[in-house]
């Protein structure tokens, strides 16, 4: 099991820091705790945490001296401030400054436990560099894999792009790669040194959404006791990457609209207008220009994104990349397991460039994690690739919007050309021969594996290859 990140608390509170040291503990994370401000930089220089939580009442040296030490010294490291409801301005001035959050005392345990879960994810994508067009096995750490001509031109707009304020709309299918383009951008950019706060606006419900974006006066809705700093405030100089961009609600798409246009914002409740200086990176699988026609999304917005635009290929566009990133994650998950990678076999490695991928990127690294968890170090075989792929409990394909609308215009094509009066018996024809050509394809021409692929019987299987007239030479050879 990959170990849980370093957590520091500093707190003179002997009783709170003990409870905490027990409940981070029972959440499996290696925690250190300090008692003064002193003790707790100290046991920061010798070895940096992934987070720290910081009281800011301390003897000698308070809160806020000991946060903007650290904060100077190591501004991409998480801190979350605790704070009693008469020092909340104090704590909410922190946040503004550059602290991940604050928690009020007293606070709600399960509350508590999601902000310290997100926090070192935070400091990890700030810190981790993601590597562009790294070889297999070079490293184990994030990298954007590929030397396809396509990825080629990704890595030179990357490089084009980071170095300007330029608003960038990466675009690409589900589990293409998104997130590590933007996080590429910000750490090739001017503003590395400032916080990227990644915000997913299909995770997050529509209601909470507003306030973690823009945050909240005291008393703008029922329980807001105080008031709180949104992550577009906060990121002031920094970068916000608003993931899944084309499910944001229309009443807020305005509201990014006049972040980008006016660079200032209203918190929920107020009528101050806060300046606030942040590039925005956003990411999408959805078409946004049928959004705009239906009505569900703002074309001045969606023409304030597309400044630069990005376009993520699926992997079934460049099959050459498919090698490489199977040899990528069979080292990288190999090394997280702390075992000897096993390889892998030539006749799996066909498969793996056969199959289409509609899962992309993440689907095969989650592909090979899970065969080599359950290989136990014997070598990747054909077969392990298939049953993996086929599994029930296995991964679910994503049908994306890109690929629905391939098969919509596949059938208009279909029925303006089609000349007998049974158009319905002609395309199933043409399309259930296509199918059983793509299966023989993945399978190497092995049938009774492309029978099981489908989910039909070999009998059934070999019938249909006899009615379409499908010779196994030919089916196999189109995609070799």
């Amino acid at each position: 099991m990959k170990k849980q990140p370093g957590k520091a608390s500093i707190d003179d509170d002997d009783q709170l820091r003990n409870s905490f040291f027990r409940l981070l503990t029972d959440e499996h994370y290696r925690v250190e705790t300090a008692a003064s401000g002193e003790q707790g930089l100290e046991m920061i220089r010798k070895e940096i945490p992934d987070l720290v939580i910081l009281d800011i009442r301390l003897p000698g040296m308070n809160g806020m001296e000991v946060f903007r030490t650290i904060h100077q010294t190591e501004p991409k490291l998480p801190v979350i401030i605790m704070t009693a409801f008469g020092t909340t301005a104090t704590a909410i001035e922190a946040t503004k400054n550059g602290a991940f959050d604050y928690i009020l005392k007293p606070f709600d345990i399960p509350d508590m436990l999601e902000i310290i879960r997100k926090a070192p994810e935070s400091g990890r994508f700030m810190r981790s560099q993601i590597k562009m067009g790294a070889s297999p096995g070079e490293s184990s750490d994030e990298a954007i894999i590929g030397r396809s001509p396509p990825m080629q031109d990704i890595y030179k707009a990357i490089g084009r792009v980071s170095p300007t304020d330029a608003t960038v709309l990466v675009r690409g299918e589900s589990g293409t790669g998104k997130e590590l383009i933007a996080r590429a951008v910000y750490q090739h950019s001017r503003r590395n040194q400032k916080p990227f706060l990644p915000i997913n606006c299909v995770a997050i419900p529509e209601t909470l959404l507003e306030s973690e974006l823009f945050g909240y006066e005291k008393g703008a809705y029922t329980g807001a006791a105080h008031r709180r700093i949104g992550k577009t405030e906060q990121a002031h100089g920094g970068t916000v990457f608003l993931d899944e961009i084309g499910d944001m609600p229309l009443p807020l798409q305005s509201k990014i609209l006049r972040l980008i246009q006016k660079k200032s914002i209203e918190r929920l409740g107020g009528r101050e207008t806060i300046p606030t200086d942040v590039r925005i990176i956003a990411a999408t699988n959805r078409n946004l220009e049928n959004a705009i026609s239906e009505g569900l999304f703002r074309e001045d917005l969606y023409y304030r994104l597309k400044v630069v635009t990005i376009r993520l290929p699926p992997l079934r566009e460049r099959p050459g990349d498919i090698s490489l990133l199977q040899e990528h994650f069979l080292s990288r998950y190999a090394a997280e397991n702390a075992v000897v990678s096993p390889g892998i076999s030539k006749e799996a490695v066909r498969m793996l460039n056969r199959y289409p991928w509609p899962g992309n990127v993440r689907e095969l690294a989650n592909i090979i994690q899970k065969v080599l968890i359950f290989n136990r170090g014997a070598p990747i075989t054909e077969e392990d690739i298939f049953q993996s792929i086929n599994e029930k409990d296995g991964i679910i394909p994503e049908v994306s919007e890109a690929r629905e609308q391939e098969l919509r215009n596949y059938i208009r094509k279909e029925l303006a050309h089609t000349d007998n009066g049974n158009k319905y018996e002609s395309c199933m024809n043409h399309f259930s021969s296509l199918l059983i050509r793509e299966a023989l394809n993945i399978c190497g021409g092995n049938r009774s594996h492309a029978a099981k692929l489908l989910g039909i019987s070999r009998p059934t299987l070999h019938s249909k290859i006899e009615k379409y007239g499908i010779k196994l030479e030919t089916a196999v050879k189109t995609e070799s």
